[in-house]
């Protein structure tokens, strides 16, 4: 029988963009309810307060320098995490960044940083860990942050953003069916508009958007942290290929 608890005791979980925003609360949350954590970032000194802060709750957490536009750093983090802790069987692709222009005016680099990001980097990343997973022949969970963005796009210069996102829907798909024989599990979670640094830089291009909601609020961090832990524990242990949208009726229907 399966289990509805949220005890992570004994997996280890690696978390990217975990330096500020939505993936901070991530790595905290794995952390609380028992996983080994490897917060991932660009900028070390931000994950390393993040890993600072779980270890003086009585967690366990290391802080890896990681740009998931590199191959070898990726596979750096993911050697990082197994000399530490030892395999990686949590998954979660927050790493991202948005276009924040009109899709005629974007460079190339531009464009490029984007999809390397956004799609390419999930990718690798689910494919590294998985094939680490199936030599070993043990189960995993991969949870890739999707966004509302990857339904509709009402335009304002987020288009490729949008692209990207429906990308990682399909990579979802995709990725779940052809590794679940294997009972590695991959969802993921499209949140609507979430306080976080990337939420704070369109607020400060295109002012703050929530007066439109239906419920004229911004959700918050902590808000999607049932959701995540859901997907990551035995309570879900049938779920796989999932898109869970988290938007509060912010998005069109």
């Amino acid at each position: 029988m399966g289990s509805t608890g949220t005890d992570l005791s004994g997996r280890v979980a690696l978390v990217t963009g975990a330096s500020s925003g939505l993936g901070v609360r991530f790595a905290e949350v794995l952390a609380e309810a028992g996983a080994a954590v490897v917060a991932g970032g660009r900028r070390l000194d931000r994950c390393q307060a993040v890993a600072d802060r779980i270890s003086s709750r009585g967690g366990r957490c290391l802080a890896v320098e990681l740009d998931v536009r590199s191959d070898e750093s990726m596979v750096a983090a993911v050697d990082a995490a197994e000399a530490r802790f030892g395999l990686v069987d949590i998954l979660v692709n927050n790493a991202g960044i948005p276009d924040a222009q009109y899709a005629t005016r974007m460079s190339t680099e531009l464009v490029d940083n984007v999809l390397d990001t956004n799609v390419r980097a999930p990718w690798m990343l689910s494919c590294e860990v998985a094939r680490r997973l199936l030599k070993a022949k043990q189960p995993g969970r991969i949870v890739n942050i999707s966004s509302i963005g990857s339904f509709f796009y009402s335009g304002g210069g987020a288009a490729l953003y949008s692209v990207t996102k429906a990308a990682v829907n399909r990579m979802t798909e995709a990725l779940a069916v052809e590794w679940s024989a294997f009972h590695i599990n991959v969802n993921a979670i499209a949140p609507g508009a979430f306080m976080s640094e990337m939420m704070e830089g369109m607020i400060q291009r295109q002012g703050d958007p929530s007066a439109l909601f239906p419920r004229k609020r911004m959700g918050q961090p902590e808000q999607l942290d049932s959701t995540l832990l859901y997907l990551v524990s035995p309570a879900s242990e049938m779920v796989t290929g999932t898109i869970i949208t988290v938007d509060d009726g912010q998005s069109p229907r």
